[in-house]
């Protein structure tokens, strides 16, 4: 991972990122998101954002969504790993995971030469 962003770099990044309003991240925006998306917040979800955005705040952005994956299962690995991630986030350990954490999500973890599904 690298860490070539100030910390206020780091902090404009994640305020607000996936909110229209600008504000501060908070646990608030998250459940918000969440439920939008169909999920109720554990405190296992909780626990992975925490650790998504203290990456994120320690490392700054990562450049590969593997990258992440694989710091995201060692994290989990006594919990279960990607199958205990996956169960949590059906979107996706890191685009989903990410999004309700208020961080950018790294540039490949999406493949939009899939198209979409409506």
């Amino acid at each position: 991972m690298q860490n070539n962003l100030t910390d206020k770099q780091k902090a404009e990044l994640v305020f607000g990122l996936h909110d229209d309003t600008a504000q501060p991240w908070d646990l608030s925006q998250a459940n918000r998101i969440a439920k939008a998306e169909g999920i109720v917040l554990t405190d296992a979800h909780i626990d992975v954002i925490q650790y998504l955005r203290m990456t994120f705040e320690k490392h700054g952005p990562v450049k590969h969504a593997r990258t992440l994956t694989q710091a995201l299962e060692a994290r989990f690995a006594t919990r279960g790993g990607l199958k205990f991630l996956y169960q949590l986030f059906p979107g996706g350990p890191v685009s989903q995971g990410c999004k309700l954490a208020g961080i950018p999500l790294p540039h490949d973890s999406t493949d939009s030469s899939f198209g979409t599904i409506k």
